[in-house]
């Protein structure tokens, strides 16, 4: 089932997300339905609190990047090591028609749970550690923007607004 994107200026993309603490088959109509709308909406990774559900779950489908990578899903992820940097051009879902470069850890690790409860640790680079940390960012209640430099989100402030109060981006001026 596809579900509804949640935008900027929505109150639950502001706060951490919750931690999950029951695994298993509860969670996988949840994930499926994360799936089937981030796919539906041409997106790459997809937060729970981005279709409004308070808890910390990622859904992450890059094979179109690098086919070696199957979609995955990350619960309660936390980045644990960083290495390197890069800037490369972002968008996302919840801030649709806008798009910046961003600086981000090229090479990173991270920890979190598996639909079973178990805990994983794995170093991702490139493609793979940038919507990770995206991904995770949603989760801690930040946006991409927020990695922009004061001038350019000041820059960006009335397309941000206008989501805010409408949805969907202004009209190019």
């Amino acid at each position: 089932m596809i579900l509804n994107l949640t935008h900027y200026g929505q109150e639950i993309l502001r706060k951490k997300a919750e931690r999950v603490t029951e695994f298993g088959e509860a969670l996988e109509p949840l994930i499926e339905d994360m799936f089937e709308t981030m796919h539906d909406a041409d997106g790459i990774g997809l937060a729970a609190n981005q279709v409004g559900v308070d808890k910390a779950i990622a859904t992450i489908d890059i094979s179109h990047y690098d086919e070696a990578i199957e979609p995955f899903v990350l619960i309660n992820p936390e980045i644990v090591e960083t290495e390197g940097s890069e800037a490369v051009e972002e968008g996302c879902l919840s801030i649709p028609g806008i798009h910046e470069e961003v600086k981000r850890p090229y090479r990173i690790k991270v920890k979190y749970q598996n639909i079973n409860g178990e805990v994983v640790e794995e170093e991702a680079e490139d493609i793979k550690a940038r919507v990770i940390q995206h991904e995770t960012d949603h989760l801690n209640g930040a946006f991409f923007v927020d990695r922009l430099s004061p001038v350019k989100r000041r820059f960006l402030q009335r397309k941000l607004n206008t989501i805010a109060r409408e949805g969907f981006p202004a009209d190019e001026e």
